[in-house]
Parts: C-alpha cells; sequence; structure tokens
C-alpha cells in the first residue's frame, strides 16, 4: 500500500509540473525518467511532438561494463554531460527542466548539475 501511494503521488507531481511546462523549437523539454536499472533522458519539442535527442544507460556502451544497474549518481553525471553535448550538437542551449515528479535530489540533480556543465542553460 505504502509503495502505491509514493507512486500515485509522484504520478499526480508529475502532471501538476507537466500542466506548467512545455517545450518548444527554442527552449526544449529536458525529462528524465529512472527505473529500477537504467535512467533515461531526452530533449522534447512538444509542439510538434518530436524527441530532439535521447540518451540512456541502456545501450550496449554501458552495458560492456559489467554491471547490472546503472541508475545511480556517477552513472547520471555520464548520461546529463552526454544529453548536453547532443543538445549543443544540434544547436540548443537553453532548455526547460522536467524532473517527472522526482525530488531534485541525488540522481536527478546529478543529471541536472552535468548537463549545466555540458553547456545547456536552465
Amino acid at each position: 500500500m505504502l509503495t502505491k501511494d509514493k507512486y500515485e503521488k509522484r504520478l499526480r507531481r508529475r502532471l501538476r509540473i507537466r500542466k506548467k511546462i512545455s517545450g518548444t523549437p527554442e527552449r526544449p523539454r529536458l525529462c528524465i525518467y529512472k527505473s529500477l536499472r537504467h535512467l533515461y533522458g531526452q530533449l522534447v519539442d512538444d509542439t510538434t511532438g518530436h524527441t530532439l535527442a535521447f540518451v540512456t544507460t541502456n545501450t550496449k556502451e554501458f552495458k560492456a561494463e559489467g554491471r547490472k544497474t546503472f541508475a545511480n549518481i556517477e552513472y547520471a553525471k555520464r548520461l546529463g554531460k552526454k544529453i548536453g553535448e547532443k543538445a549543443v550538437a544540434a544547436g540548443v542551449t537553453k532548455v526547460v527542466f522536467d524532473r517527472s515528479g522526482y525530488p531534485y535530489h541525488g540522481v536527478v540533480k546529478a543529471f541536472a548539475d552535468a548537463a549545466r556543465e555540458a553547456g545547456l542553460k536552465f
């Protein structure tokens, strides 16, 4: 019961956040998703519904390291740096950060800080 309540609270927070923010071609939405094993990040233009850039730990590059789980701060930093580099290569420097209802702490904060260091402004 407690797990379900926690999950439902995150979903409600996510919807409340998504009502207020939206990505545009000039300033796309940088969203993050965490599963128990992997992290995912993408730049989304909500006006057209297109993903401009996408990164995940669920790739051959990361799996070659032989670990089972990649949802930690170390990999969040690497992923944030990668999405920042891809965004700058695509000509995007300003984004709107969508934390998807997760607290801005730990993995989410590490992802955001690494993306900022790579050249994104939000």
